[in-house]
């Protein structure tokens, strides 16, 4: 039978095996920014489940834009060869093996989450965190470094130089992390960018600092091979980013060259009440895909194969990513095919189980 969720996705000269893709979700267990075995099983044991596509978590683009001390980083040459190992097994496994660069801005330098999730002060490996605006997350979080125009060109340097890494990695997409509160969400909300200098202010200023790293990614980033952003559609909070907002920028970010909008929401503040249930977020998926013109792919809640294909069969998104499903089965495809009555290859040495 032939189902939307396992046919091929083609962006750009990369085809994705089916449209089930693993997203990106921070472990909190690196040092110094390098992944270790921990993040080869994690993420090569969804590659041998069958996914697409396995983003790595968010990946620092400099040591400040860290959410904790324990995050990933693309800051350094030394630390390619780690990931490189990682890249070179999803690929060998049939999926396509990409990264999520980030920076968390004002939501950096705090405790791992089974440790409180606290801001950390120096005496606690702890650093100064930066922002658009000296606005503080919350009222226990320090107040932020308001970044110079200088340290703002070396922030769009370091995402390119992060990409550039990331290719000599083996990483064939890599996706740009603008949503969930973190740097570049931060320029985009008027609630945390109240910045007079031009890149605040009205909504193309706050694009700017967001549109400049896409380029400059772009730039350097592969002709053919995908560029994602992920984005929060709404900030959940009245005056805040919200979907229209969103669908100006994906439409900038599209005439940049971006292939995909991966399409999440809130973050930005701890009080937004935001009414999460089943699919909660493919709304938005399904708006941008259809007004802006662009791919999308849909995320949150989104739990059971039939979701996941009715999702697909509506147009409502090109592409699914899940997360807390993967974590709770790294064989979420296999399983699937099976209730979708879609037979796909498992690999050779499971092949007794495939019933």
């Amino acid at each position: 039978m032939n189902r939307m969720l396992f046919s091929p996705l083609t962006l750009r000269s990369v085809t994705f095996r089916n449209r089930i893709f693993v997203s990106p979700m921070c472990q909190y267990s690196a040092e110094g920014g390098m992944p270790n075995d921990w993040h080869f099983v994690h993420l090569g044991s969804r590659a041998v489940g069958g996914a697409g596509l396995v983003l790595v978590e968010a990946t620092a683009v400099s040591p400040e834009g860290r959410i904790s001390p324990h995050d990933l980083g693309l800051w350094d040459d030394a630390q390619v060869p780690a990931f490189e190992r990682i890249a070179s097994f999803v690929s060998a496994q049939g999926a396509v093996a990409g990264v999520q660069l980030a920076h968390a801005g004002r939501k950096a330098s705090t405790s791992v989450p089974w440790k409180g999730h606290r801001a950390l002060g120096p005496h606690e490996g702890g650093w100064e965190v930066v922002a658009p605006s000296p606005l503080p997350y919350a009222p226990t979080h320090p107040i932020p470094h308001e970044l110079t125009a200088p340290e703002i060109d070396q922030l769009v340097e370091d995402f390119a130089r992060a990409a550039e890494r990331a290719r000599r990695a083996g990483f064939v997409v890599v996706e740009i992390h603008m949503a969930h509160g973190y740097l570049l969400h931060q320029f985009l909300s008027p609630l945390s960018n109240q910045r007079s200098d031009g890149l605040g202010g009205d909504l193309e200023g706050r694009m700017q600092v967001p549109l400049r790293v896409a380029q400059a990614v772009r730039q350097v980033w592969p002709d053919g091979w995908p560029l994602f952003v992920r984005i929060s559609a709404t900030d959940w909070v009245e005056g805040g980013w919200d979907l229209a907002q969103s669908l100006v920028l994906a439409r900038r970010l599209q005439q940049l060259g971006v292939d995909l909008i991966d399409c999440s929401s809130g973050g930005l503040l701890p009080n937004a009440k935001v009414p999460t249930g089943s699919g909660y977020q493919v709304s938005f998926s399904a708006v941008i895909r259809q007004e802006a013109a662009i791919a999308t792919s849909a995320v949150g809640l989104i739990t059971s194969p039939h979701q996941a294909e009715q999702t697909l069969v509506t147009g409502e998104a090109d592409a699914i990513f899940l997360a807390r499903a993967f974590l709770r089965d790294p064989y979420w495809p296999l399983r699937a095919a099976k209730e979708l009555e879609v037979d796909i290859p498992w690999p050779v040495q499971y092949e007794r189980a495939k019933l």
